[in-house]
């Protein structure tokens, strides 16, 4: 009973840790260097992450600095800015790679407000979802008589205090990222 609390614990804090990344990668009105870490570019024919293949700094508040480890990505590296749907234009000097970070408008905050709401949303069923295939597990457990009726209620109640801890963390999370995106 406890192995399964916990790991719907460790699945629940891994689904977690999956939405705060995704979170960080929504664009505020600043510059931040999990805005294109996440970018995938074709490098020798194979799709690596941008944070393997360049240093990326954010020296000013609306600058992101791309300084490739080999020149010869920097083509690369432009074509996936370009592709992904980021909304920037690199600027190539040779050696580093800029991107500039145009203020946000009122509608786009707003259109980044139901990313992130949505974002959420997922974090949340996939928090629900943990906690469904636990119970399930438990019952599977009740029914072969591993477990008992009591048990498998007390079990339950933990996984239901998990589930709520998780999502209010999810929540606090939300208004956090909303009030970001909102700031002018």
């Amino acid at each position: 009973m406890q192995d399964i609390v916990d790991r719907a614990e460790a699945r629940m804090k891994t689904s977690l840790e999956v939405l705060r990344k995704e979170l960080a990668g929504i664009r505020t009105g600043r510059a931040s260097p999990a805005l294109v870490e996440g970018l995938h570019v074709e490098y020798y024919g194979t799709e690596t992450p941008l944070k393997q293949l360049a240093n990326i700094s954010a020296p000013e508040t609306r600058t992101l600095v791309i300084q490739p480890y080999d020149r010869g990505a920097m083509a690369s590296i432009e074509k996936a800015i370009l592709k992904s749907d980021l909304g920037l234009t690199p600027n190539n000097d040779g050696q580093n790679i800029r991107l500039m970070i145009p203020p946000l408008t009122e509608e786009r905050r707003k259109d980044l407000v139901k990313l992130v709401r949505r974002q959420l949303e997922e974090g949340r069923v996939a928090i629900r979802n943990v906690r469904r295939d636990a119970i399930e597990h438990l019952k599977q457990l009740e029914k072969e008589k591993a477990l008992s009726a009591d048990d498998d209620k007390r079990a339950q109640e933990r996984l239901q205090r998990l589930t709520d801890t998780y999502i209010k963390q999810i929540d606090d999370m939300g208004h956090a990222k909303e009030a970001e995106v909102m700031e002018v």
